[in-house]
């Protein structure tokens, strides 16, 4: 019996080990890559202009971002070079140096790297693999894109990466990252691609690579390899509450960073497509309100006057289902499709408009760092405070001066009351302006009580608000009065 024992944990145990092998070889290799690689990633110390650290309230850090489906959640996304947590800046002296990473683009030294890692700096070094240091020159930087390119005279031509097509990734693919976390040169991390197209706070024009790669301060700017060792992205943002890796590493996808880096070459500048519009998801409810059978595209809820949008027949309540051959399942798909294309290019645009499918063509204009709109307009005072029971809501008109601190071109209504009811359950409020109600523009008083009056008891209606100068539909079901 022992002897049978014996045996049977010895067959056992050959089995458990072949198991564990065969399981082990199904795992990538990333010696080669590695091994091949590494000489094309730099170190990059940012030596800032003199600056004085002040420290601060870790919740005032200008690099701490909330983010999340609710917009509550307390944690952050932060850049990640190498800056203590609870500092900003102001001119002095002593100011220490952050340190990020970079790879090699071109023989003669052309580097790419984060635009928050060279930001401030009035001196670059750039650390090369064979531990020389050479001084770079900032050719340019984008800070929409968080890209920045340097250049390096070197007495050799340099090993250069080879790129890779960032629309071709796929979830669950593994990836790599080489950078220097925390100093440490040249450390390995691998993990695999866990989202795409993520839109992130702030970041509306870059579709961001989500992935599980551990990445902390220092790999800023660091290249993301596929397994074939071709770059597909650029390391540039963490997810954290405490300022290291928490499993959530967000890069710039290769084809965002291509358009920026030959742009900053040939121009040390950076332009992007225009459209001028105001977008918002499209929820159930509002899909409903639109007839449509499940929610999809980008909801435009404002268009901006002269702007590319408007001179191309779009409207508010429009919603774009495809943009240049692209489909367009969220609004976060949207700019950067749009940043994409070249300022006076003609693309097509799907839209759906009161239930129907229709193409527009639009001529791309530019975009610019601070776009101002001049909303100015007349408007007379009224005094119409009747509660409407569909809605559950008091209006009046808006006046001269409020059509201006409201933002408000022209017509619309303000809310002055609520009580229980279909507005208040649907999260109006008071002082919020409606402009448009069931794909009709709100005139005024009058015009408001003409456009709610045939409105069917129990329908959902989309409503157009503006709130504190920013436009939203809001989808509400009307009550039985």
């Amino acid at each position: 019996m022992i002897g049978f024992l014996c045996k049977y944990l010895s067959l056992l145990t050959l089995t458990t080990a072949a198991a564990f092998s065969l399981q082990a070889s199904d795992l990538p290799d990333f010696t080669k890559l590695a091994a091949k690689n590494s000489p094309t990633v730099v170190n990059i110390k940012a030596i800032p202009k003199k600056q004085e650290v002040i420290a601060d309230k870790p919740d005032s850090m200008p690099f701490n971002r909330p983010f999340g489906p609710d917009g509550g959640l307390p944690d952050f996304f932060r850049y990640f070079y190498d800056e203590q947590p609870d500092q900003r800046k102001k001119p002095r002296r002593d100011a220490r140096p952050s340190q990020g990473s970079g790879f090699i683009m071109s023989p003669d030294g052309y580097i790419i790297t984060n635009h928050h890692v060279v930001d401030g700096a009035g001196e670059l070094v750039v650390t090369l693999s064979d531990r020389s240091e050479l001084m770079a020159k900032l050719i340019g930087s984008d800070e929409r894109s968080d890209i920045a390119v340097l250049k390096i005279e070197a007495p050799y031509d340099l090993q250069t990466v080879i790129l890779g097509d960032s629309d071709s990734l796929k979830v669950g693919e593994w990836v790599l990252a080489i950078g220097s976390p925390f100093g440490f040169d040249y450390s390995v991390t691998a993990g695999i691609v866990s989202a795409k197209s993520r839109s992130l706070p702030d970041d509306n024009y870059v579709p961001f690579i989500q992935t599980d790669v551990a990445i902390n301060p220092g790999n800023s700017g660091g290249p993301l390899f596929n397994l074939q060792g071709e770059v597909v992205g650029v390391n540039s943002q963490i997810y954290s509450r405490t300022g290291g890796f928490m499993g959530l590493s967000f890069a710039i996808p290769m084809k965002v960073v291509l358009n920026v880096y030959e742009q900053i070459k040939q121009t040390g500048t950076v332009s992007r497509g225009w459209l001028g519009v105001f977008i918002q998801d499209v929820t159930q409810e509002l899909a409903e309100s639109f007839g449509m059978a499940k929610p999809a595209g980008a909801l435009i809820s404002k268009v901006l006057p002269n702007s590319p949008a408007k001179k191309g027949g779009i409207k508010a309540g429009d919603i774009v289902i495809q943009f240049g051959g692209s489909s367009v399942d969220r609004s976060s798909d949207l700019p950067p499709l749009v940043g994409q294309q070249e300022v006076g290019s003609k693309v097509k645009v799907q839209i759906i408009r009161n239930g129907k499918k229709m193409r527009l063509t639009i001529a791309i204009g530019a975009l610019k760092d601070e776009p101002e709109v001049a909303l100015k307009s007349k408007g007379k005072q009224a005094d119409e405070f009747y509660i409407y029971e569909k809605l559950g809501i008091a209006i009046t008109a808006i006046t001269s001066d409020q059509r201006i601190d409201l933002q408000v071109e022209r017509g619309g209504v303000i809310i002055t009351n609520l009580e229980d009811g279909p507005a208040t359950e649907a999260g109006l409020q008071r002082g919020d302006v409606i402009i448009k109600m069931a794909s009709s523009l709100v005139l005024g008083v009058q015009s408001f009580k003409n456009i709610l009056r045939p409105l069917a008891p129990n329908s959902v209606v989309p409503i157009l608000i503006q709130r504190g100068g920013s436009p939203l539909y809001v989808a509400v079901r009307l009550g039985e009065k």
